[in-house]
């Protein structure tokens, strides 16, 4: 799913103040608590994150061993 910066800052702007009702973009969301928001946030930053880094997935490494 695509999140956007928007709905990010709208959610922070909405737990700064202590409300767990949102609207952005003509959008309107209603969480049960804060914690439900807190957790909203946190998965959208994760994902943006990962969106920026370029990476969907852990990249996967192979290990190199030598015997001297």
């Amino acid at each position: 799913m695509s999140y956007s910066q928007a709905e990010l800052d709208a959610l922070k702007a909405a737990y700064a103040s202590g409300v767990t009702e949102v609207r952005y973009d003509g959008k309107f969301a209603s969480y049960d608590n804060g914690d439900a928001l807190y957790r909203r946030i946190r998965v959208i930053e994760a994902e943006i994150a990962r969106t920026a880094a370029g990476t969907a997935r852990p990249k996967a490494g192979f290990a190199a061993f030598a015997r001297d």
